[in-house]
């Protein structure tokens, strides 16, 4: 990779435009590529187009797969190039045993894969497009919240509170579906067990021809998501089983199925609002500094903006006393610097007779 690798990247999160025109791209300092291209994001970001056997070139991302498209063909030219002019039976380089501290990093040995069952639960993990000829909006899926999410995760190094707060409430949000289809699955199959001891064994129906979906997330939460859509899969399986062997009304099995495909979809679109103003170059250096009274004039405009659209953070997040299960903040106050982020006002005055782009 290292021919791709001229300079050091820009830092992780922000938009680059010089190499691909006027089309903006996620970077990563990890990139194999000169200017910072996060390959595996961008791939996130287009999963609809690049999973589509015939993607829509009047799509707006149209620019962004072409150019997603050249880059993984860079790739496999650069390694095929490294490969055969190694000699056979000669492995890679390695580094010195003096220079351990610049191993690599921790990578999957294999693949990482989810295999689903049932159309409702594929459709929810990938979203649909939107389609301006049906005049249909986009519904984003499991697979864009997760990129959203990762997007959120890398801001939490920036000690952002809103940041914090937001992966504190989708996480909550997963756990809380998790935990009510795993009550529900619970008491179906202790019926079944009943059913069994009565000598009527029942199984759960599984497809013929599963769909298994590379997975390679590269956050936390993107696995969190992965572990809900396959207990929603199992979820819809029990389900279907339970009308086809007669133990539930086909409206009853169409109702508990909508109802939490329903509320999976509002936890997936809630947080998107949040990455759209988080991640604008006005609110994108927001820190827990700009609350306190030392901030200067523009970090108490990006407080007054964030108070306005998304409100009062919670002082024991903002303290940092509740915490992400997952964070790359790294930050460790002082006792005098908790003391300050403790006496900080976390409201901004005149935040109601100004709009959020005013504030901006």
């Amino acid at each position: 990779m290292e021919a791709l690798k001229s300079a050091p990247p820009p830092d992780r999160g922000t938009l680059n435009e010089t190499s691909l025109g006027a089309t903006p791209f996620p970077v990563s300092p990890d990139s194999p590529f000169a200017d910072g291209y996060d390959i595996a994001s961008e791939r996130d970001e287009l999963a609809d187009l690049v999973s589509s056997e015939n993607p829509d070139q009047n799509d707006p991302r149209w620019p962004r797969l072409v150019a997603l498209r050249e880059r993984e063909r860079q790739l496999r030219e650069t390694a095929h190039i490294a490969a055969r002019h190694r000699a056979p039976g000669v492995p890679a380089q390695t580094n010195a045993p003096s220079r351990a501290a610049k191993l690599g990093q921790l990578a999957d040995a294999t693949p990482d894969t989810m295999t689903l069952h049932t159309k409702d639960a594929y459709r929810l993990f990938t979203g649909r497009p939107a389609d301006e000829k049906a005049k249909l909006a986009p519904i984003p899926g499991g697979r864009r919240f997760a990129a959203v999410l990762k997007s959120i995760w890398h801001l939490s190094a920036n000690d952002n509170p809103y940041a914090d707060w937001i992966l504190i409430r989708m996480y909550e949000g997963l756990l809380a579906i998790r935990a009510s289809l795993g009550r529900v699955i619970a008491a179906r199959e202790e019926a079944f067990d009943l059913l069994k001891r009565k000598g009527l064994a029942l199984s759960v129906m599984a497809s013929r021809s599963p769909k298994t979906v590379d997975l390679g997330f590269r956050s936390p939460y993107g696995y969190a998501t992965a572990d809900l859509i396959v207990e929603f899969d199992y979820y819809v399986r029990m389900i279907k089983t339970l009308i086809h062997k007669d133990r539930m009304s086909d409206e009853e099995g169409r109702v508990a199925i909508r109802i939490v495909g329903r509320d999976m979809r509002a936890l997936f679109l809630e947080p998107i609002r949040w990455e759209r103003h988080l991640l604008r170059e006005e609110l994108l250096p927001l820190s827990r500094g700009d609350f306190l009274p030392t901030a200067d004039e523009k970090g108490r405009q990006r407080v007054r903006a964030a108070v306005a659209i998304f409100g009062e953070v919670p002082r024991r997040i903002f303290t940092g006393a509740e915490a992400p299960r997952h964070s790359r903040r790294r930050v460790k106050p002082s006792d005098a610097e908790l003391r300050l982020l403790e006496q900080a006002s976390l409201t901004a005055a005149e935040v109601t007779r100004q709009t959020d782009t005013e504030l901006l």
